[in-house]
């Protein structure tokens, strides 16, 4: 089992894994995702387990301690020096599901945004999901500005540094 950063050569399983897990008003299109791996390819990484892609975790680092709509559109957001790390988002292809794997990439990440010194990562969610992105430590916020897809999101928090909930 391997993590690396996600290259063009990657696009077509990226974007197959995301037609599959997430339905058409939420997935990313395939322009989008080479122009995240054009801005920030060294924010979206892959599992693979075996030479296969298992799946894949993904998101800008910002300055803004939610994710609103525009983000999704506009990968040229991404600010490097930001104090965020954003999760856009983490899908496992279904043949690959029920080892860990999201779990794996999801502390990959985090373990990505505390080395690089990151104040925290945040994320949207539905919220049937919310208790399981709870188990690493990100705390529900509520309900989100953010209507992607036509859709109701909670905003996750999840705190690296305890003095920045003050």
């Amino acid at each position: 089992m391997i993590f690396r950063n996600a290259t063009i050569k990657d696009l077509a399983t990226i974007s197959a894994i995301e037609n599959i897990c997430f339905p058409p008003n939420e997935a990313a299109s395939p322009a989008s995702f080479a122009k995240r791996l054009e801005v920030f390819p060294q924010h979206f990484w892959l599992l693979e387990a075996k030479g296969e892609i298992v799946g894949y975790i993904n998101g800008m680092v910002t300055g803004h301690k939610t994710i609103n709509d525009a983000m999704f559109e506009d990968a040229a957001l991404h600010d490097e020096n930001g104090a965020w790390q954003s999760v856009f988002g983490l899908a496992v292809a279904p043949v690959f599901r029920n080892n860990g794997y999201a779990g794996k990439l999801m502390q990959h990440l985090i373990e990505k945004a505390a080395a690089q010194n990151r104040s925290g990562v945040i994320l949207t969610c539905k919220k049937h999901l919310t208790g399981y992105y709870k188990k690493f430590g990100f705390e529900d916020m509520g309900v989100s500005q953010s209507t992607h897809g036509g859709e109701i999101w909670h905003d996750m928090t999840l705190y690296l540094h305890s003095k920045e909930k003050v």
